[in-house]
């Protein structure tokens, strides 16, 4: 038996070259097409719930707007309700007939806008059991944790005797409280530390939450001792228009806005040379129901 010759062991082990790379781009494509697929099922997947989003953010909005427009008619409602208690309180001292004719106005008035206001609690009923369950004053313990794991060395105190409030308010100073830590971890860094003071009163609640953030940051950035001393420095203008002045921001704004909510005020100061300074005074929080202060268990 003859030898092949050497062009055909060439053209053997070329078609075997061939065959191998033809496999190995079999694979490649393969596993791109895989790939391929994959992706467009996310893609598809996030469409899909981008626009569950879309309608749920449309659903809020639209329930939004209702809950407003039933309140800008109770409000009016009331206005005249109180207009015309005050118009039989004046009449029905000369015509009886008149304070009957108010009175009579006055209840059917108060009876559509308890209907109102029914519809209003339908429509917020329904959007708090599609949201997921709302944090109280109880999960700050895990609250703290959360923060101490993400990096902060934050220390409790606490004053007074607790009481419990008004679920809403609870969540105002709960995220409140998440806010002025968050803002402690976003500018201080790893290894800021936090004084975070809860104190009650008989009647309100102060939330303090002091940190060192600033010389935090600065001691991170590894400088020299005479260049951290020069970055900590500050005059004495300084200091005093960080008394004078409060920090302003997004954040800042809505904490205030939900303090406002409940009788209270946040006040933000720069601490110079160490950090900043958050304070969350609820003077009636005990009674207060966001509309008012006064205690409704009293009689």
């Amino acid at each position: 038996m003859l030898p092949p010759s050497i062009p055909g062991v060439w053209g053997l082990a070329a078609t075997g070259v061939l065959a191998l790379l033809a496999v190995v781009f079999l694979v490649l494509w393969l596993r791109s097409s895989a790939k391929l697929r994959r992706s467009r099922r996310e893609l598809a997947d996030d469409d899909t719930e981008f626009a569950r989003l879309e309608l749920s953010v449309a659903d809020q909005s639209g329930r939004l707007r209702i809950i407003r427009e039933l309140h800008d008619l109770a409000v009016h409602r009331v206005s005249a309700m109180i207009a015309q208690a005050d118009g039989a309180r004046y009449a029905g001292a000369s015509d009886p007939t008149a304070a009957v004719r108010a009175a009579h106005a006055i209840a059917e008035t108060g009876r559509a806008t308890l209907a109102d206001m029914r519809r209003v609690m339908t429509l917020v009923r329904e959007s708090e059991a599609e949201a997921l369950p709302q944090p109280r004053l109880k999960s700050t313990r895990e609250l703290l944790k959360v923060m101490r794991d993400a990096g902060l060395q934050v220390q409790f105190e606490e004053a007074g005797e607790p009481y419990d409030l008004n679920s809403g308010a609870e969540l105002a100073v709960y995220r409140i409280l998440q806010e002025a830590l968050s803002n402690c971890l976003k500018y201080g860094g790893d290894g800021t530390e936090v004084r975070v003071a809860f104190t009650w009163t008989a009647n309100g609640l102060a939330v303090r939450v002091d940190d060192n953030g600033f010389r935090n940051a600065v001691l991170r950035r590894g400088l020299g001792a005479d260049e951290t001393a020069e970055e900590l420095a500050y005059t004495v203008e300084e200091d005093l228009k960080a008394l004078t002045q409060e920090v302003t921001g997004r954040g800042i704004t809505e904490m205030r806005a939900r303090a406002e909510l409940f009788g209270g005020i946040v006040t933000a100061n720069e601490v110079p040379g160490v950090g900043f300074s958050i304070a969350a005074t609820f003077p009636t929080i005990r009674f207060h129901n966001g509309v008012h202060g006064v205690d409704l268990t009293r009689r």
